[in-house]
Protein backbone atom coordinates (compact mmCIF):
# COMPACT_ATOMS: atom_id res chain seq x y z
CA UNK A 1 0.00 0.00 0.00
CA UNK A 2 3.01 2.04 0.55
CA UNK A 3 4.58 1.88 -2.55
CA UNK A 4 1.32 2.60 -3.98
CA UNK A 5 0.71 5.92 -2.04
CA UNK A 6 4.58 6.91 -3.52
CA UNK A 7 4.33 5.67 -7.30
CA UNK A 8 0.59 7.64 -6.87
CA UNK A 9 2.72 10.95 -5.42
CA UNK A 10 5.44 11.23 -8.07
CA UNK A 11 2.89 11.12 -10.88
CA UNK A 12 0.37 13.61 -9.53
CA UNK A 13 3.27 15.91 -9.36
CA UNK A 14 4.20 14.86 -12.89
CA UNK A 15 0.80 15.30 -14.36
CA UNK A 16 0.30 18.40 -12.61
CA UNK A 17 3.30 19.90 -13.93
CA UNK A 18 2.48 18.86 -17.34
CA UNK A 19 -1.16 19.74 -17.12
CA UNK A 20 -0.26 23.50 -15.66
CA UNK A 21 1.91 24.04 -18.89
CA UNK A 22 -0.63 23.81 -21.31
CA UNK A 23 -1.41 27.38 -23.40
CA UNK A 24 -4.58 28.67 -22.33
CA UNK A 25 -5.69 29.18 -26.06
CA UNK A 26 -5.02 25.77 -26.81
CA UNK A 27 -6.27 24.30 -23.67
CA UNK A 28 -9.92 26.64 -24.47
CA UNK A 29 -10.07 24.66 -27.85
CA UNK A 30 -9.73 21.48 -25.85
CA UNK A 31 -12.10 21.95 -23.35
CA UNK A 32 -15.11 22.96 -25.60
CA UNK A 33 -14.80 19.26 -27.62
CA UNK A 34 -14.21 17.98 -24.91
CA UNK A 35 -17.65 19.37 -23.74
CA UNK A 36 -19.28 18.46 -27.23
CA UNK A 37 -18.63 15.25 -27.62
CA UNK A 38 -19.77 14.63 -23.85
CA UNK A 39 -23.26 16.41 -24.49
CA UNK A 40 -23.55 14.35 -27.38
CA UNK A 41 -23.74 11.38 -25.48
CA UNK A 42 -27.13 9.33 -24.12
CA UNK A 43 -25.77 9.57 -20.91
CA UNK A 44 -25.97 13.18 -20.59
CA UNK A 45 -29.19 13.99 -22.70
CA UNK A 46 -30.93 11.92 -20.93
CA UNK A 47 -29.96 12.43 -17.78
CA UNK A 48 -31.76 14.34 -15.05
CA UNK A 49 -29.25 14.96 -12.50
CA UNK A 50 -25.83 15.77 -13.52
CA UNK A 51 -23.26 15.52 -11.04
CA UNK A 52 -19.79 17.68 -11.61
CA UNK A 53 -17.02 19.45 -10.47
CA UNK A 54 -16.01 23.21 -10.18
CA UNK A 55 -12.61 23.26 -11.80
CA UNK A 56 -9.41 24.07 -10.55
CA UNK A 57 -5.40 23.48 -10.96
CA UNK A 58 -5.72 23.23 -14.66
CA UNK A 59 -8.80 20.99 -14.90
CA UNK A 60 -11.27 21.32 -17.58
CA UNK A 61 -13.58 23.97 -17.41
CA UNK A 62 -16.94 22.56 -16.81
CA UNK A 63 -18.26 25.84 -15.79
CA UNK A 64 -20.25 26.18 -19.79
CA UNK A 65 -21.68 22.65 -19.28
CA UNK A 66 -22.91 23.11 -15.72
CA UNK A 67 -25.05 26.66 -17.21
CA UNK A 68 -26.17 24.36 -20.27
CA UNK A 69 -27.21 21.62 -17.99
CA UNK A 70 -29.07 24.02 -15.74
CA UNK A 71 -30.93 25.84 -18.40
CA UNK A 72 -31.73 22.68 -20.22
CA UNK A 73 -34.12 22.13 -17.05
CA UNK A 74 -31.30 19.21 -15.77
CA UNK A 75 -30.89 19.02 -11.99
CA UNK A 76 -27.24 19.76 -11.10
CA UNK A 77 -24.83 19.24 -7.71
CA UNK A 78 -21.66 19.81 -7.21
CA UNK A 79 -19.75 18.70 -4.34
CA UNK A 80 -19.26 20.05 -0.61
CA UNK A 81 -16.43 18.74 1.72
CA UNK A 82 -18.19 18.64 5.67
CA UNK A 83 -15.49 20.91 7.71
CA UNK A 84 -14.62 17.89 9.87
CA UNK A 85 -13.34 13.97 8.64
CA UNK A 86 -13.61 12.84 4.89
CA UNK A 87 -16.75 13.37 4.16
CA UNK A 88 -18.39 14.75 0.75
CA UNK A 89 -21.45 15.65 -0.01
CA UNK A 90 -23.00 16.46 -3.18
CA UNK A 91 -25.64 19.65 -3.07
CA UNK A 92 -27.93 21.03 -5.95
CA UNK A 93 -27.55 24.20 -7.51
CA UNK A 94 -29.40 26.70 -9.46
CA UNK A 95 -26.66 28.84 -10.37
CA UNK A 96 -22.62 29.49 -10.51
CA UNK A 97 -23.60 32.72 -8.62
CA UNK A 98 -24.65 30.27 -5.23
CA UNK A 99 -21.22 28.81 -4.60
CA UNK A 100 -18.94 29.65 -2.19
CA UNK A 101 -15.43 29.33 -0.64
CA UNK A 102 -15.05 25.76 0.74
CA UNK A 103 -12.57 23.50 2.12
CA UNK A 104 -9.02 23.22 0.20
CA UNK A 105 -9.96 26.74 -1.69
CA UNK A 106 -12.73 25.06 -3.56
CA UNK A 107 -15.82 26.61 -4.99
CA UNK A 108 -18.63 24.42 -3.38
CA UNK A 109 -22.62 25.21 -2.78
CA UNK A 110 -23.93 26.22 0.52
CA UNK A 111 -23.97 23.72 3.40
CA UNK A 112 -28.35 24.66 3.05
CA UNK A 113 -28.67 23.69 -0.17
CA UNK A 114 -30.84 19.97 -0.65
CA UNK A 115 -28.28 17.23 -0.99
CA UNK A 116 -28.25 14.76 -3.59
CA UNK A 117 -29.41 11.16 -2.33
CA UNK A 118 -26.75 8.40 -3.38
CA UNK A 119 -29.26 5.92 -2.74
CA UNK A 120 -30.44 5.97 -6.35
CA UNK A 121 -33.71 7.78 -5.58
CA UNK A 122 -32.88 10.94 -8.62
CA UNK A 123 -33.94 9.64 -11.20
CA UNK A 124 -31.69 9.34 -14.37
CA UNK A 125 -28.20 10.53 -13.38
CA UNK A 126 -24.37 11.15 -15.02
CA UNK A 127 -21.31 11.96 -12.98
CA UNK A 128 -18.06 13.70 -13.84
CA UNK A 129 -15.29 12.40 -11.55
CA UNK A 130 -12.52 14.90 -11.65
CA UNK A 131 -8.80 13.51 -12.15
CA UNK A 132 -5.11 14.27 -13.33
CA UNK A 133 -5.29 11.60 -15.62
CA UNK A 134 -6.65 7.88 -16.60
CA UNK A 135 -6.11 4.52 -17.74
CA UNK A 136 -7.47 1.89 -19.98
CA UNK A 137 -9.50 0.66 -17.72
CA UNK A 138 -11.11 3.81 -16.17
CA UNK A 139 -8.82 4.52 -13.12
CA UNK A 140 -7.95 7.61 -12.15
CA UNK A 141 -5.23 9.38 -10.54
CA UNK A 142 -6.95 11.92 -8.36
CA UNK A 143 -5.11 14.15 -5.86
CA UNK A 144 -4.66 11.66 -3.09
CA UNK A 145 -8.12 12.65 -0.45
CA UNK A 146 -10.24 9.57 -1.76
CA UNK A 147 -13.63 11.32 -1.25
CA UNK A 148 -14.76 10.36 -4.94
CA UNK A 149 -14.23 6.71 -4.08
CA UNK A 150 -15.93 6.66 -0.73
CA UNK A 151 -18.81 8.49 -1.90
CA UNK A 152 -19.93 6.69 -5.39
CA UNK A 153 -18.60 2.84 -4.04
CA UNK A 154 -21.43 0.45 -5.07
CA UNK A 155 -23.90 3.47 -6.45
CA UNK A 156 -24.40 2.09 -9.83
CA UNK A 157 -24.12 5.95 -11.35
CA UNK A 158 -22.85 6.26 -14.61
CA UNK A 159 -19.36 7.79 -13.98
CA UNK A 160 -17.83 9.42 -17.02
CA UNK A 161 -13.88 11.11 -16.91
CA UNK A 162 -13.23 14.28 -19.03
CA UNK A 163 -9.39 14.28 -20.45
CA UNK A 164 -6.96 15.62 -22.11
CA UNK A 165 -6.14 12.56 -24.16
CA UNK A 166 -2.59 12.92 -23.61
CA UNK A 167 -3.31 11.93 -20.01
CA UNK A 168 -4.46 8.88 -20.91
CA UNK A 169 -2.12 6.13 -20.06
CA UNK A 170 -1.51 2.40 -20.13
CA UNK A 171 -1.77 1.78 -16.26
CA UNK A 172 -2.25 3.46 -13.40
CA UNK A 173 -1.35 1.96 -9.59
CA UNK A 174 -4.54 1.22 -7.64
CA UNK A 175 -5.69 0.13 -4.40
CA UNK A 176 -8.64 -2.25 -4.44
CA UNK A 177 -11.35 0.90 -2.18
CA UNK A 178 -10.14 2.74 -6.32
CA UNK A 179 -13.29 3.15 -8.21
CA UNK A 180 -12.90 3.01 -12.05
CA UNK A 181 -15.52 5.09 -14.67
CA UNK A 182 -17.35 3.82 -17.39
CA UNK A 183 -16.67 6.32 -19.92
CA UNK A 184 -13.64 8.20 -20.57
CA UNK A 185 -14.25 11.29 -22.99
CA UNK A 186 -11.05 13.20 -24.48
CA UNK A 187 -10.95 15.70 -27.60
CA UNK A 188 -10.25 12.92 -30.00
CA UNK A 189 -12.55 10.17 -28.89
CA UNK A 190 -15.45 8.44 -26.55
CA UNK A 191 -14.09 5.41 -25.02
CA UNK A 192 -16.22 2.82 -23.30
CA UNK A 193 -14.18 1.54 -20.67
CA UNK A 194 -14.03 -2.50 -21.03
CA UNK A 195 -13.94 -3.68 -17.23
CA UNK A 196 -12.69 -7.46 -18.48
CA UNK A 197 -9.63 -6.17 -19.78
Amino acid sequence: MYQIKEQKNALRKSFLERRSSIPDEYKDKLDSKILSRFMALTVYRYADTVLVYYPVKGEIDVRPLISAALSAGKRVALPRCESKGSVMNFHYINSLDELESGRFGLFEPPAQNEKFRVDGQNGRCAVIIPALAYDRMGYRLGYGKGFYDRYFSGSGISRVGLIYSQFIVNSLPHGKYDISVDILVSEKEVRVVDKEI
